[in-house]
């Protein structure tokens, strides 16, 4: 090889790797690679995610074809115990002696008035300020929604059954035990099972962020006789207070399904061997539904303690 002229160009031979020509377009062999290898992660974590997605429908879809025939059969149990049972078929109380304004003889006039007043207020308050603010957060997750809405407030005779139960074991003025009912206004929020948990803990903070105070929560995914979640909140500006659930879909089924159960249990009105078929009853039926990954990890508010239970 000859030596270098001074005025010879400065160009490297044929197979020198600096070659401009040989460069245009290419990337460096260590780019090369971890492009390469980001585009084979892609895949890998897209087969991944696809092999999962396929998992947790399969899952659903088994829970789904389980519990429906759950469902079947205790929809038969319950069709069972009322022929051992059968609903007591009473005529109509006459309240036709019942004086003017009272209820079923048991609120005198003025106290029913009060009553009524004390609803017709929780009835704008729910209209006005709570209902909008729970339609709100509703919007912000498309992966839940709430379910039974239109049942959202509780039929006034019960409240008027509740009225009367703490006059007379309270001493209380009407309208203050209207304002200790706590699920007067009732919403439930409905998520798919593999949503649940994250959903539940995203929902509860953004009732909070709304300025609703967290007044209790009880997490009864424990419970052998009912699944789910109930908690209780105040509305700040009006202190109203009221209920929000959380659920699944197959927990608010089963809720559904033992609520005449519930209410026969709670009228303290069947013998010894009633309420052990009504109590097996509802723990066949919370015994099939699913509990949700981590939901047994939310905590009361306030705690209680684990033997509580």
């Amino acid at each position: 090889m000859g030596a270098d002229l001074p005025d010879d160009p400065d160009i490297p031979p044929d197979d020198h790797a600096g070659r401009p020509d040989d460069q245009a377009g290419a990337s460096p062999p260590e780019m090369r690679g971890r492009q390469e290898y980001y585009a084979d992660l892609r895949v890998a974590v897209s087969k991944q995610e696809s092999v999962i997605t396929q998992r947790v429908a399969a899952a659903e879809q088994a829970a789904t074809a389980n519990w429906q025939e759950t469902a079947a059969e205790s929809r038969w149990m319950w069709t069972e115990y009322q022929r051992r049972w059968p609903p007591e078929e009473r005529p109509p109380a006459d309240r036709s002696s019942d004086p003017p304004g009272s209820w079923r003889g048991l609120l005198n006039r003025a106290d029913n008035g009060r009553v009524e007043a004390a609803c017709d207020q929780i009835a704008d308050r729910e209209e006005q300020q709570i209902s909008p603010a729970l339609r709100a957060l509703e919007g912000q997750d498309p992966d839940r929604h709430l379910i039974g809405f239109e049942d959202r407030l509780k039929d006034r005779d019960r409240i008027k059954e509740k009225v009367h139960d703490g006059i007379k074991f309270l001493n209380r003025a009407p309208e203050d035990v209207v304002a200790l009912v706590s699920d007067a206004i009732r919403y439930t929020f409905q998520y798919r099972e593999t949503h649940y948990t994250q959903g539940v803990w995203s929902d509860i903070g953004r009732l909070r962020d709304e300025g609703f105070k967290l007044d209790r929560l009880r997490n009864s995914w424990f419970d052998e006789q009912y699944k789910g979640i109930n908690s209780q909140w105040i509305e700040p500006d009006t202190g109203q207070r009221f209920e929000v659930q959380f659920h699944t879909r197959i927990s608010y089924e089963a809720k559904q399904l033992t609520h005449k159960s519930y209410e026969r249990l709670r009228a303290k009105q069947a013998d010894a061997f009633e309420e052990l078929v009504l109590e097996a009853f509802q723990k066949k039926v919370a015994g099939e539904v699913p509990v949700p990954p981590g939901a047994t990890d939310i905590p009361d508010y306030p705690e209680r303690r684990a033997d509580a239970r």
